[in-house]
């Protein structure tokens, strides 16, 4: 209980939020440094909206956040994406993309062609119908970050998206060794229950 109430005696957002929904910035503590302190809340923030998103795609339109990124990517790229490279871009592995295109073809969302530079690859586009659901989900979707996002002011929107990029840039240039790469494999998606 003393510990509790140090942690809160010194953190307004955790104050706010209580310990049903402080989340991972609970692992906090006053004496750590900041950088552990903005690396938990980022994580906090990034997986208080995704779980969020989540619930919302799965409620409204009874879908997945893996297949919504899917779905982005095909509309990102109107001339389709050999399934290679829509792997890479999702960081998922080619069986899962194959298991979700798939899915997809069945419900006709997606198309599968043969690639026209390689014979021996496949291009996959959206449909006209996977078109249309996909700019109705988009749609919804871009409403509920900017309703999740709403508490901030425009000017501080800019100034953190300034500063995430640079931390991006930052992050981009640490070298990873072998291990780095291997120790934490790439998410996949989860697959619909039938």
């Amino acid at each position: 209980m003393e510990r509790k109430a140090l942690r809160l005696a010194h953190n307004p957002v955790a104050e706010a939020l209580g310990d049903e929904r402080i989340g991972f910035e609970a692992r906090a503590q006053q004496h750590d440094h900041v950088d552990l302190k903005i690396w938990l809340r980022l994580l906090a923030c990034s997986t208080q909206i995704e779980k969020i998103i989540r619930q919302r795609l799965r409620s409204r339109f009874a879908t997945t956040l893996p297949r919504f990124d899917y779905l982005a990517q095909l509309d990102r790229h109107p001339q389709g994406l050999r399934m290679k490279v829509l792997s890479s871009y999702l960081m998922v592995t080619g069986g899962n993309v194959t298991a979700v295109t798939d899915q997809l073809v069945k419900e006709g969302l997606v198309m599968r062609s043969e690639d026209p530079d390689d014979r021996r690859s496949f291009r996959v586009s959206l449909t006209d119908k996977g078109k249309r659901e996909f700019a109705e989900m988009a749609g919804v979707h871009e409403q509920w970050l900017r309703e999740l996002l709403a508490g901030l002011p425009k000017l501080q929107k800019d100034d953190l998206f300034d500063q995430l990029g640079r931390l991006r840039l930052h992050l981009a240039r640490q070298p990873l060794s072998q291990d780095d790469e291997d120790s934490d494999p790439a998410p996949t998606p989860r697959r619909r229950k039938s």
